[in-house]
C-alpha cells in the first residue's frame, strides 16, 4: 500500500524563476525502505520539505500537482495535521533539539501528541535502547552523531507509522549507521514506510528495497541498485608525496577536558607536525571534536596544556583576531559559520582579495551560486561554502569537523582534490574528523585513533585502510 505518493509535482521556491521540482510523480510504500538519491543541490531535501508539511507551512513557494499521504491529500492542511502522520529527522539536528536533557527532548514529542505519561517513560525507555543512548545525558554534550540517534529515537517514540529522514548517516560511524539501519528494516518489517535521503550509497543500498534517483527536478525509479552505485563512485586520487617533515607545530602535553563530572579527554599526549594532515578516527562521542576546539582555543583544557610553536610569545589563552587568521576552523554544522547575504560576499569577507575569492568559487565549483543567500543553500552546498571561507584566508592550519558530509560521489572527489591541491600549494597543516570511509585514506598522513577519550592507536594511511575494513567487516 503506498504511504506516500508525489503526482505531477512541480514547486519553485518563492521569488526564484526557475523549478526545484518538475512534474514529479513518486511513491513510497508501507513495509518498505524507499531510497531518495542524488546530486547536492538536486532537491532531495525539498521533496522531503513538501511530504512533511514543511512546505509551503514554514517555506513559502508555488507548488503544482498533489502529494498524497495514505491516500489523502495534504494540499492545505496545517503542518500539525501532517506530523500526526508522517515523523521527520531532519539533516541539521540541532534545529530539532530543543531540551538541555535527552529524557525531555524524547518525552516532548510525545506530550504533544497526548500520549499517556505512564506510556511516555516506556516510550523513552524503549527508543533510547534501540538507539544506545543514555536518557540522562545534557543534549549539549552529545556529538553530531549521537545527537542524530537523539532526534530519530524522539522520532521513533511518537509512533508514526510513516517515517522521513534527511541523510541520518551523515554525522554517524560505521557502527552507528550499521544500528540505524537494522532498525529501519524491523520498522519496515513491522509495516512502516521508511523515506531515507542519503549520499553515502555503499552504506544505505544494501539495506533499500526501492531506489529512486533525482537530476534537473526530475525523480526516476532505479531498477538496478548494483549498477546504480558503481555509475556513482569515483576514485580518489592522492597524490601527496610521503610526509616526512618532523617540525612540531602542536604540542600536546596530558591534556584532558570534562563538563561537571563527564571526562571527554584524558591524558592526552602526541606532537603535530607543521605541513601533516592528520586524520582524527574515533566513534561518535570519542572526544574527537573536543579535541579539535581546544587546538583552535574555542574551549580551554581542564588540565594540562597544547604548546604551539605557530606565533611565538603569545599567551596560552589568548584566541583573539591574530590567532584565527593564522588557524581556521570548519565546524560540523555550516549553519554556526554562514552570516553573509550571498555566498559571495561569505567567501570575499575573509579571503586576501576578491580577486582571490574569486579563484576560490571556481575551485570549488561555487560560481553558479555566487547570487544565493547561504542559508537558501542545500546542506552539502552549505557545507562547501563553509570550507571555501575558511580557506579563501589561507590559514596556516585548517581544522576540519566533517568536512565531506552531504556530498554525493562526485562532490566529495572534488572537494578532497581541491583541498589536497590546496594543501600542497600552500604547505598548510590539515587536521580533519571524518568517519566517511570513501576520502578518509586520501586526506591522511597519519591518524590518530580516540578511545574513550584516550589516544588508543596512531598510525598511516594502511592504519586507516584496516581501521575502516575491521568497523566495515563489523557491521556485517
Amino acid at each position: 500500500m503506498k504511504a506516500i505518493e508525489a503526482k505531477n509535482l512541480s514547486f519553485k521556491y518563492y521569488g526564484n524563476k526557475n523549478n526545484i521540482l518538475s512534474s514529479v510523480n513518486f511513491y513510497a510504500n508501507y513495509g518498505e525502505i524507499t531510497l531518495l538519491s542524488g546530486n547536492s543541490g538536486e532537491g532531495k531535501s525539498t521533496l522531503l520539505s513538501l511530504i512533511c508539511g514543511i512546505i509551503p507551512n514554514i517555506i513559502r513557494g508555488d507548488i503544482d500537482g498533489d502529494i498524497l499521504i495514505d491516500g489523502i491529500s495534504i494540499k492545505g492542511r496545517k503542518l500539525s495535521e501532517v506530523c500526526r502522520r508522517v515523523g521527520i529527522v531532519l539533516q541539521n539536528a540541532d534545529n530539532q533539539i530543543i531540551h538541555k536533557i535527552v529524557e525531555d527532548e524524547i518525552a516532548f514529542g510525545c506530550e504533544n501528541f497526548a500520549i499517556p505519561t505512564d506510556k511516555i517513560s516506556e516510550q523513552i525507555d524503549r527508543v533510547c535502547t534501540i538507539m544506545e543512548i543514555d536518557k540522562n545525558k545534557q543534549t549539549r554534550t552529545l556529538s553530531g552523531g549521537q545527537k542524530q540517534r537523539l532526534i530519530t529515537a524522539s522520532t521513533l517514540a511518537t509512533g508514526q507509522k510513516i517515517l522521513v529522514l534527511d541523510e541520518p548517516l551523515a554525522n554517524l560511524d560505521g557502527e552507528s549507521a550499521k544500528l540505524l539501519m537494522d532498525t529501519l528494516c524491523q520498522l519496515a518489517d513491522a509495516g512502516y514506510a521508511v523515506l531515507v535521503a542519503e549520499h553515502r550509497l555503499d552504506m544505505v543500498l544494501p539495506f533499500v528495497d526501492n531506489v529512486w534517483n533525482i537530476c534537473l527536478g526530475q525523480v526516476v525509479k532505479v531498477e538496478n541498485k548494483q549498477q546504480y552505485l558503481q555509475s556513482q563512485i569515483v576514485k580518489i586520487f592522492d597524490e601527496s608525496e610521503k610526509f616526512t617533515n618532523v617540525k612540531e607545530l602542536f604540542k600536546i602535553n596530558n591534556l584532558a577536558f570534562k563538563i561537571k563530572k563527564q571526562d571527554i579527554l584524558k591524558n592526552i599526549d602526541f606532537p603535530i607536525y607543521k605541513g601533516e594532515r592528520l586524520l582524527l578516527l574515533g566513534e561518535n562521542g570519542s572526544g574527537k571534536t573536543t579535541l579539535l576546539r581546544l587546538l583552535a582555543r574555542l574551549n580551554m583544557p581542564t588540565k594540562g596544556n597544547i604548546e604551539q610553536y605557530l606565533i611565538p610569545k603569545i599567551s596560552e589563552h589568548y584566541h583573539g583576531k591574530k590567532w584565527f587568521k593564522r588557524v581556521g576552523i570548519v565546524y560540523q554544522n555550516p549553519n554556526y559559520q554562514l552570516f553573509m547575504p550571498t555566498v559571495q560576499k561569505e567567501i570575499e569577507f575573509n579571503a586576501q582579495s576578491k580577486e582571490y575569492a574569486s579563484q576560490i568559487m571556481e575551485m570549488f565549483g561555487l560560481e553558479h551560486l555566487k547570487n544565493r543567500h547561504p542559508q537558501s543553500l542545500s546542506e552539502g552546498q552549505k557545507r562547501r561554502v563553509s570550507i571555501a571561507a575558511v580557506v579563501a584566508g589561507n590559514p596556516e592550519v585548517l581544522l576540519l569537523d566533517e568536512p565531506t558530509v552531504g556530498q554525493d560521489y562526485k562532490s566529495l572527489c572534488e572537494l578532497v582534490n581541491v583541498l589536497n591541491k590546496l594543501h600542497k600549494k600552500i604547505g598548510n597543516t590539515m587536521i580533519t574528523i571524518t568517519h566517511d570511509m570513501r576520502c578518509a585514506e586520501a586526506l591522511c598522513d597519519r591518524a590518530v585513533l580516540i578511545e574513550d577519550g584516550i589516544i588508543k592507536q596512531q598510525g598511516d594511511k594502511d592504519f586507516v585502510c584496516r581501521y575502516f575494513m575491521k568497523k566495515s567487516e563489523k557491521s556485517l
